[in-house]
């Protein structure tokens, strides 16, 4: 088949590709990520780039404009070359250092989150050591055995296990395996019959996991990763002292495949997509690892323990499953409640007889992501009505308290991240998070205080509250002309000039149009309705809610006022909400040092109801009465009805 190099000049990488294979495609042969939320569909109009020399066959979906088109625009993934070519990516096409949030959560599962907000801070100091019992998902264990003699003739594997049931009495079942029985003899009597033993808890039966000369017990490490559908975190513990050594975390780049979860379902379809997907994970989940014990100077034999938190989607591809019927009427996962596997089944690159273990899903689109969430604030045991918001894609919520929780996913789409707008961007720096309007002027500010490069999810929450104010735009998202903003027509929709491309960083104006304020109302509206159908559901009113906890990244950037202002977030005390940082991570940590915590995560997913939204009738006809802003009923805004002056 006929090859073309394709050059990516500010790069300076090439590729060669067979007719017929896109742009896209060969971008991440070389290792360039470009922005491809639809997956390579043709649909967002995020991949462009321009080209300078070569021929080439494009299909134009709508997604270019006429003087783009001019300057040699293409979308990438519809662009196929019919020669050698020189390609340029754009500065706003290429996805960019993200600040992704590793920090542990701020507000511990701890007895004040269930007492008034105001009694937490004096609290925080606890940690779940105080909370869960310490019995990591593996343990290591110093054994000096009686050596046999003519009247103690038990076989090595027998004796071994008796000096081990000495130690923990608790145990009724243990097993070990062939290949740990075929090297003991060998490992007693050249360890002087001294002898470290790994215990692996894997589903209430206890593992020899791993047998070796001398004491080892010190060395006894894992690793809690979060599986996001943007970026991945991991964490190295020391299991054994409890300590964080070290924090690494990355974008996923299963990105490249699609940036929502049915994106990647669907490529998952395709001819090696869920192998491509699945090595995309592993592969930077596996460097993360080697890269803290590479800080830590430990080997990969240290490591003998993984737990994943990640949505239901997440953990399929991470273990190789296919999430076709996800997707299908009736929304069903292989598998919720995944036993504790070998890692090395799974790909991940630690002590070879080392443990995998995920957290439990509840549903098609509420993961054990959420179910760590809801670990580590300690809502599950919280006396008053608590609600749980992790704002970012899917946009999970959970209603409840230690008498029971009910969650739905409300699919809020990728506004929040950034995604959806005409000059969004992840968060990043240079990414525009909040503005100011003063004496009739607009100011931005960005993350790094770096010239603008676009809007992220925190951040067009933030300008169209200020527009909102400001009458800049009225309730229904519609720009008015007025003496504070430029305003335009470009191609028959009115933007605003936010940063201006002498100023930018990327070259171009920064703006906000109609279609991104409209994109912004019905993904807030899709979260505010899924409240209220919870609500709904459980038969209580929004001033019931005591205690507001709100998770992920975009929740630490988050202004509590602009959100309620849009309609986001209910009109509650801005005192009831509560950021907690990256809690899928922290619960996963949790249940990596303690099988108490795992088995009350266990519990949490138990007992949580999954209500599905797409097929409640209660959430459509709610829905399009929060397609304004803040919502069609004003007097459920009372503080943004006097703010407005309506």
């Amino acid at each position: 088949m006929e090859e073309f190099k394709i050059t990516f000049l500010q790069e300076h990488k090439s590729v060669y590709i067979d007719r017929g294979t896109d742009l896209l495609t060969a971008a991440l042969k070389t290792g360039i990520h470009i922005y491809n939320s639809c997956g390579g569909e043709g649909v967002c109009g995020r991949c462009k780039v321009i080209v300078k020399k070569g021929d080439y066959i494009t299909e134009d979906s709508g997604r270019t404009a006429e003087k783009e088109r001019k300057e040699g625009y293409v979308l990438a993934c519809r662009t196929t070359p019919e020669s050698d070519m020189e390609v340029l990516v754009p500065e706003e096409s290429m996805l960019g250092d993200l600040e992704i949030l590793t920090e542990e959560i701020k507000a511990k599962r701890l007895a004040g989150l269930y007492t008034p907000v105001e009694e937490i801070e004096e609290e925080r100091h606890k940690t779940a050591a105080k909370i869960f019992k310490h019995g990591p998902l593996s343990t290591k264990l110093f054994l000096k055995l009686p050596k046999p003699t003519i009247d103690d003739n038990s076989g090595d594997a027998d004796r071994l296990l008796k000096e081990i049931k000495k130690h923990h009495k608790e145990i009724n079942i243990m097993q070990v395996g062939l290949s740990n029985i075929k090297k003991l003899p060998r490992l007693l009597r050249e360890g002087g019959w001294e002898v470290t033993v790994t215990l692996g808890n894997r589903n209430k039966t206890i593992e020899v996991v791993l047998i070796e000369p001398g004491d080892q017990s010190k060395k006894n490490f894992g690793v809690a990763v979060d599986i996001g559908t943007t970026t991945i975190v991991a964490y190295l513990v020391n299991l054994d002292s409890q300590k964080v050594l070290g924090s690494k975390a990355s974008y996923n780049p299963q990105v490249d495949f699609g940036e929502d979860v049915i994106s990647r379902i669907i490529f998952a379809q395709h001819e090696k997509g869920l192998e491509k997907l699945h090595h995309a994970v592993i592969d930077t989940v596996n460097t993360l690892i080697d890269n803290l014990i590479k800080e830590a100077k430990l080997t990969l034999d240290d490591v003998t323990a993984v737990i994943s938190a990640g949505n239901t989607t997440m953990t399929h591809l991470l273990l190789k499953i296919d999430p076709a019927y996800i997707r299908k009427e009736p929304y069903i996962p292989a598998v919720n409640f995944m036993p504790v596997i070998r890692a090395a089944e799974a790909g991940i690159k630690i002590n070879p007889r080392g443990l995998l273990a995920c957290l439990p899903c509840i549903g098609s689109y509420v993961g054990g992501d959420i179910v760590a969430g809801i670990l580590a604030s300690g809502m599950d045991k919280a006396k008053d009505l608590t609600l749980f918001i992790d704002l970012g894609t899917n946009g999970e919520v959970v209603l409840g308290n230690k008498e029971w929780l009910m969650a739905c996913s409300t699919s809020a789409g990728p506004c929040f991240e950034g995604g959806g707008l005409k000059s969004g961007i992840r968060a990043m720096k240079g990414a525009i998070q909040n503005i100011s309007i003063k004496n009739n002027s607009l100011e931005c500010q960005t993350i790094g205080n770096l010239p603008p490069r676009g809007i992220c999810g925190s951040g067009v929450v933030d300008i169209i509250s200020e527009l909102l104010k400001n009458k800049i735009i009225d309730r229904s998202g519609r720009i008015k002309e007025n003496k504070i903003c430029k305003v335009r027509d470009s191609e028959g929709v009115k933007e605003i000039i936010l940063a201006e491309a002498k100023d930018s960083a990327t070259g171009k104006d920064i703006t906000i149009d109609e279609n991104d304020i409209k994109n912004l109302i019905h993904s807030k509206g899709a979260i505010y309705t899924g409240i209220e159908v919870l609500l709904k559901e459980a038969g209580f009113k929004k001033s019931d809610i005591k205690h507001i906890f709100i998770a992920g990244g975009l929740g630490t950037a988050l202004n509590i006022r602009s959100a309620i202002n849009i309609g986001l977030l209910p009109d509650l005390p801005e005192k009831n909400f509560i950021f907690l940082g990256n809690t899928s991570v922290a619960g996963a940590k949790m249940c990596l040092l303690s099988s108490e915590a795992m088995e009350a995560a266990d519990s949490i997913a138990n007992k949580m109801a999954y209500l599905d939204l797409s097929t409640s009738a209660s959430f459509m006809n709610n829905y399009s009465a929060a397609l304004f802003l803040p919502h069609t009923d004003i007097e459920s805004f009372p503080s943004v009805k006097k703010i407005l002056g309506a």
